[in-house]
């Protein structure tokens, strides 16, 4: 047992080391990655560099003004503009990181601290562009002005990328989603896993050949800009995040239907349990001051019978479930009624087609 848990970390650590499987974590909010972050020996290494590297940079703008290089005096200022520029963002990225740090260690919601520590990384690039803009052109205005012709002419052939960025900050706002919510924008079905300032990444469920609610091993790009012309559905609303499910099951005319609906609903309570309908009935109290409080939500098991165009009757039953616990709990609860029923063949009768 010992030595096969160790192939498994091994193993693991092998695809770890994968540079493409680097690079898609890296991209990827992970759970380690919230947590642990880089190990504490690289942080203290990248930061060793960083004072180096910034000392040096000191070093060598002090001695340029005291003229120590050969180098011509028409040169000096520019060349101490750049270090200065060197400085300073090395002090922005140093900040940022120190701040990141600090917002996953203090914020406990893993999609809030994500999307804080993407605000971060935003506004660092805005002061780094500012820093640069400042120290290396004398001239602002001309600056400017050039850059709004170039921003101009960028627009129109950036038009998506730019309304994709704008939708990025609508996410973020008005989170229609969020990082670990379950969602279908258009045709598409998926768990959020990253939400970057032009694309949103899903971890594909459902899918083209797959019935039921389980990952599909695919991941799913689109651009944030479908949140402005697409229906976006969210199943892990944070007021109620339960969908109602159905099981249904055929039974002959001649089975004893107040029997068979008695004891489905009484399988799928005891399998969902009593904790499970203590959460829905807190949420239903917190739906109290919401309009939702005006629908009926039941978070008991229901029966529904129907007619069947075969000469069948339907049992469905409905109950309310998480939404990536769906497919599991759907598919076990089908197994343990179909083993119960099957113990009353005088109650319950099951359809059968005859073979030849």
């Amino acid at each position: 047992m010992e030595s096969t848990a160790k192939t498994e970390a091994q193993e693991t650590e092998a695809i770890h080391k994968d540079h493409k499987v680097q690079r898609e974590l890296n991209e990827f909010p992970t759970k380690d990655k919230d947590k642990k972050g880089v190990t504490a020996k690289e942080n203290a290494s990248a930061f060793v560099v960083a004072a180096i590297i910034f000392v040096v940079c000191g070093g060598l703008y002090y001695l340029l003004g005291w003229k120590y290089f050969p180098i011509q005096s028409s040169y000096i200022p520019l060349i101490q503009k750049v270090v200065l520029v060197v400085m300073f963002i090395l002090f922005v990225l140093v900040s940022n990181t120190l701040l990141k740090k600090l917002l996953t260690r203090k914020i406990e919601n893993a999609a809030t601290a994500y999307n804080l520590r993407r605000i971060a990384d935003l506004f660092s690039v805005m002061i780094i562009f500012a820093i640069v803009l400042t120290l290396l052109f004398a001239n602002w205005y001309a600056t400017l002005v050039s850059f709004g012709i170039v921003s101009l002419i960028l627009g129109f052939a950036l038009q998506n990328p730019i309304t994709s960025f704008f939708a990025w900050i609508y996410i973020l706002i008005r989170k229609p989603y969020e990082v670990g919510d379950r969602i279908r924008i258009g045709n598409v079905f998926g768990d959020v896993i990253n939400v970057s300032y032009i694309d949103t990444t899903l971890w594909e469920f459902h899918g083209d050949y797959l019935s039921g609610d389980h990952p599909s091993g695919r991941i799913i790009k689109f651009a944030n800009s479908k949140v402005f012309s697409e229906y976006v559905y969210n199943y892990s609303w944070p007021l109620f995040p339960f969908l109602w499910n159905e099981l249904q099951l055929f039974v002959c005319y001649g089975s004893d239907l107040q029997f068979t609906g008695d004891t489905v609903k009484k399988i799928v309570q005891q399998e969902i349990g009593e904790a499970m309908i203590r959460r829905v009935q807190r949420f239903k109290n917190i739906l109290a001051d919401t309009p939702v409080d005006e629908l009926e939500v039941k978070e008991y098991p229901s029966i529904i019978l129907r007619a069947h165009d075969n000469a069948f009757v339907e049992v469905t039953v409905r109950y309310l479930v998480e939404p990536k616990n769906s497919g599991r709990v759907k598919t076990k609860l089908f197994g343990i009624i179909m083993e119960e029923l099957g113990k009353f063949p005088d109650k319950v009768q099951f359809p059968q087609q005859n073979m030849p």
